[in-house]
Parts: C-alpha cells; structure tokens; sequence
C-alpha cells in the first residue's frame, strides 16, 4: 500500500522528488505548474530529463497530477469553458511529457446552470479532449467534492453519469477523497457505515474505477458541506476511519495521498504518513 502527500515543486518539478523523499513517501501528487496560472512554459528537455532521473533515484511511483484550480469543465459561460478547455487540455500534454499516469480533477460548478447542465457540459469536454488524442496515456481522474455551492462530484450518481456520457469511459476512473465524501454525507467512522459507502460505491460506479484515495481528516462533522481537511485522527473522521480503509483488502495496490496541513519543513507530513503506516 504505496503512501504519499502532495509536495511542492517550487524551484522545478524535479525537486518535487527530494521533498517527497525527506518524508517518505513511496507515491506522491504534485502540480504540473503554479496552479494560480492559467499558461505555463513547456518543459524543456533538460527539466524532463531532471524529473525522470530523480524518479529512477528515489523510486517515488506513482506520481499523480492534481490539475489547477481555475479551470470549471462545467462551466456555462462558453468564454471559460472554453479557457477551461485549452487549460486542461496543457495540463494533460503535461502529463505525458512526463509520464504521469493519472491527472486529478475537480468535475467543476454548474453556477446555476443545473446539475445535468453541468455534467453534460464536462462531458462534451472531455469528448473533444479525447476524440483529438490530447494526453494519450494520462487517465483523468474525477475526484469526490464535499458539495459546496453548485459544485459537481458530492454524489457518486454525479461520477457513475459522466462515465455513462463519455465516449472514451477507458479514460476515466475516480480518486475518493476522504474528507470531502464526509463533509458530502457518506460515513466511513464504523464497520457497518464503511461497508454501506464502499457497497455504494461499488454499486454506483464500480471499485473498478477508483485508482487513486486522497486521506484527509475534516474539521467539520457529517454533512457539512465543507472542504476543510484536517491531519489524520485529529478531525470528525477519527482513527478508526483510516484504520478501516488501510485494512481493506481490495484497496492496497491503490496510492494513498494526504493532502493534510503543512508548514515549511514538511514535518506535519512525516507524522500524518507515520500515522497512517502504524495503523
């Protein structure tokens, strides 16, 4: 059961590597840019090269992708669907480039449009996107929300209905978030209510599909709506959720990704994975 956290890449995307290494990941999640920027410049051949070879160094894989914030694939505005568009598009030639296998997405906000607006609308995007080709190889991965505001992916009706409209399903798989399921209102803190979401889960969108789990604890109770993570056994969640999930058996190949609270020294993320490993 590979564990990771999502690390920075501030002074090049190789440097990633190093950050990962001082603590102990075995998979991690990464931006592919600054993800406050719509555009970034390509990678030239020296930066690819640096990435690959820090890779085979430290043998960190696999390293996952979380695309920025600022694109909204469901979004009605055509203007920024359209930004949107050619901003994940980048994001998934990126990928390639640099053999990344998987690229996290939030499904995106309707803004009012409604929900089946919403995920047609995503849907035609992805449809273009991989029609062309764009990011052969990279499978977009649609990550569970905690429902705020008008935003798409709380429910796993939402992510069982963009696979059911995509024309290239093979393309398309989940990564569950922990916190954001709960603050949604799937419980995950008891035997009978783990078993009850994952059953769901399964019979929803299929175990098939989830490739890969961000763990986060969340500051706010069941239900709230609220994307708050918090560290590992210190929020609603408890221990017992992540003792659940690191015992089941059919998720052990799957990387395992905090997305926890840090400052400068990263030493909040070598006690969340130590955690984490000791349960």
């Amino acid at each position: 059961m590979p564990f990771g956290a999502h690390v920075s890449i501030s002074g090049g995307i190789s440097r990633a590597f190093a950050r990962g290494e001082q603590v102990g990941c075995e998979t991690m999640q990464i931006f592919s840019k600054n993800q406050r920027q719509w555009k970034a410049l390509p990678y030239s051949p020296d930066e690819v090269a640096a990435y690959q070879a820090e890779q085979e160094r430290t043998g960190i894989r696999p390293v996952v992708v979380h695309d920025t914030y600022l694109i909204n694939l469901a979004s009605p505005d055509d203007a920024l669907w359209e930004k949107s568009i050619a901003a994940f598009a980048n994001e998934l030639e990126r990928c390639a480039t640099l053999g990344v296998p998987y690229l996290v997405m939030h499904p995106g906000a309707h803004t009012g449009s409604g929900e089946e607006a919403g995920l047609h609308r995503v849907a035609a995007a992805f449809q273009r996107l991989f029609k062309e080709g764009v990011g052969a190889g990279v499978m977009v991965l649609m990550e569970t929300t905690a429902g705020q505001g008008t935003v798409l992916g709380s429910c796993f009706e939402h992510l069982a209905r963009l696979m059911e409209l995509a024309v290239h399903p093979e393309r398309l798989g989940v990564c569950m978030d922990t916190c954001h399921i709960f603050a949604a209102g799937y419980d995950i803190r008891t035997p009978e209510t783990y078993a009850a979401t994952f059953e769901a889960f399964d019979r929803i969108v299929g175990l098939e599909h989830l490739k890969v789990l961000h763990l986060n604890d969340s500051q706010h109770d069941l239900g709230s709506r609220l994307d708050r993570h918090d560290h590992i056994g210190q929020g609603y969640l408890g221990p017992d959720a992540f003792r659940l999930l690191v015992h089941d058996a059919r998720l052990r190949h799957l990387p395992m990704i905090i997305e926890t609270p840090k400052g400068k020294d990263m030493a909040e993320d070598r006690v969340n994975l130590s955690l984490l490993r000791s349960l």
